[in-house]
């Protein structure tokens, strides 16, 4: 066994691993570095660049804006009132659909999956058709609601949060163990003692980890901001207006790093409370039965219904206006809103799904090698590569998107050659959802049985047949959720590209916000609704593939 040819046979392979994972390392980490950290001290050095030379000038300047600390008070107030909202619906939501026996789950579900197939900017629109000067509430009724500004942008941002929320909220209390709450039971504990001293407890750190991204989002969506914020100026419409408006990258930049440090403290923050939830939980868990008790169903029920239910009819608002004449004038149904030729029609939807299917296909590819080759390196090494995979979510799509301008907006024939092109705002879109993709492939290579892997070696197949025949076949389902995840995100992310599009090429988010602010709110309706139905024909793909694959396997055993 130990024999001189076997000892070359094992140094021969140790050698060829070594070179296959400094391949594997090298191509991810290279393309991280040019198009996120390169373009990250881009904009930090823009920001301490002024007339004077390096140093804090333009942050003095910032400083001594009259409306900057109104701005500033303005995003804390409203993510801090956006995560309030979301962590209590999203918990009573989460409750209603793991320990309870409420009807209906589905319809639950289905309703939040709708604000996910949308730019965050449908919402906003939602509300508009609803309780804008011009919407269906005021005329019918005769009102004077006033939406735009702190109440809409709320209402909005939450209803765009909230499935977040819910999703982190649910993974907490799924790894509770029922075999705490039968003790608790056995020892005389009533239901609320059990709620107060064993369920909250159980799923602080999921809380807290959900209020930390529900913060996150809130203070950086530019979608809704700009639709339905009005007068109430956040840091997300000022780095927009400071470059946009009065092309002062400087200052852009400077609002931008403001924006980037709470976040990447929120980020953190996050991310200690997901550690301490799932690593103080045991697999061998027994899943709490969900039971059924009428004196906290029914208001729970109510709570949810009604949630679910404004979540819809908002987006299904959305579709009905699509197809109004003159909202909400002329209310027979007309397909002329779908006869879009300002903004250049179609053409950036049909750049879009280029651009999504780039951002899939490049960030799988990227995100596999780099899983694939963080599992063969040693625990220091690997600990600093996972560190830089997840950096990425911590900084806000407009201010990745402000570094792109900064950096790749330049004379050259390489570096400047990648500006206004599909593949640059495909790099973007993918750097911008780079981290929860890595996640996502590191938990599915982990689940490739690396015994199965070296009783291949061992009966002389080489590395091509290890990932053919052991590592291809159990990551599958991994490598098809996270294409589809990318192609999706791609599909209706506005904040990380809105400074890259140029009139040659742009994106459908932006065509939206365009239609809106020229005043065609019915058109722009039009459009969201392609793009929803172009991202839940992805998803519908994703599920046929998923099954596909799950067939596929179950044949072969």
């Amino acid at each position: 066994m130990n024999s001189p040819a076997r000892r070359g046979l094992l140094e021969r392979l140790a050698r060829n691993d070594r070179a296959i994972t400094a391949l594997l390392l090298a191509v991810p980490l290279s393309m991280l570095t040019l198009f996120f950290l390169y373009p990250l001290f881009g904009i930090i050095r823009r920001a301490l660049t002024g007339a004077e030379g390096m140093g804090l000038g333009n942050f003095a300047r910032v400083a001594s804006l009259p409306h900057i600390p109104r701005v500033i008070l303005n995003s804390v107030t409203v993510g801090l009132a956006t995560t309030f909202v979301c962590i209590t619906l999203g918990f009573a939501i989460a409750f209603m659909l793991h320990r309870t026996r409420i009807p209906g789950k589905n319809l639950v579900r289905l309703a939040l999956i709708l604000p996910l197939l949308a730019p965050s900017l449908v919402q906003a629109l939602g509300l508009i058709f609803m309780f804008g000067r011009n919407g269906l509430v005021n005329n019918w009724l005769g009102l004077d609601i006033q939406i735009y500004g702190f109440w809409g942008l709320l209402l909005a941002n939450c209803m765009y949060a909230l499935p977040q929320a819910v999703m982190i909220i649910e993974a907490s209390l799924r790894r509770s163990d029922a075999r705490i709450y039968e003790a608790s039971l056995l020892m005389g504990a009533s239901r609320w003692r059990r709620f107060i001293d064993i369920t909250l407890p159980a799923t602080k750190f999921g809380l807290i980890s959900a209020a930390f991204v529900i913060f996150t989002v809130s203070i950086t969506d530019f979608g809704n901001a700009a639709v339905i914020g009005g007068n109430f100026q956040v840091l997300a419409m000022e780095i927009y207006t400071q470059v946009v408006g009065q092309m002062d990258f400087n200052m852009g930049a400077v609002v931008g790093i403001m924006l980037l440090l709470p976040t990447l403290l929120a980020v953190y923050i996050q991310r200690i409370a997901n550690q301490r939830q799932f690593g103080g939980s045991s697999e061998s868990a027994i899943p709490v039965q969900p039971d059924r008790v009428l004196g906290r169903d029914i208001p729970l029920a109510a709570v949810v219904y009604v949630t679910a239910g404004v979540v819809a009819l908002i987006v299904a608002t959305v579709v009905f206006a699509s197809f109004v004449r003159l909202w909400p004038y002329r209310m027979e149904l007309t397909l002329a809103n779908y006869n879009i030729s300002m903004a250049g029609g179609y053409s950036s939807l049909w750049s879009t799904l280029l651009i999504s299917f780039e951002t899939a296909l490049i960030g799988s590819v990227l995100l596999f090698m780099l899983a694939l080759a963080q599992r063969e390196l040693s625990a220091s090494m690997a600990r600093l590569v996972y560190f830089l995979a997840i950096v990425p979510v911590g900084v806000p799509g407009l201010v990745l998107g402000l570094s792109y301008v900064l950096s790749f907006n330049v004379p050259g024939p390489v570096i400047g050659a990648l500006y206004g092109s599909s593949f640059l705002i495909a790099i973007c879109n993918f750097y911008h959802y780079h981290s929860q993709g890595f996640l996502t492939m590191v938990t599915g290579i982990r689940a490739v049985p690396q015994r199965l892997e070296e009783t291949v070696l061992c009966l002389g197949g080489n590395n091509l047949h290890r990932l053919r025949d052991t590592i291809l076949p159990f990551m599958a389902p991994t490598l098809v959720s996270v294409f589809f995840f990318l192609f999706m995100r791609a599909m209706v992310t506005l904040s990380a590209i809105i400074f890259l599009v140029s009139p040659q090429l742009s994106v459908a988010a932006v065509t939206v916000v365009r239609l809106d602010q020229a005043g065609r709110s019915t058109q722009a309706a039009a459009f969201s609704v392609c793009i929803m139905l172009s991202v839940l024909m992805a998803m519908l793909a994703m599920r046929l593939s998923m099954r596909l694959i799950t067939h596929r396997a179950a044949t072969a055993q």
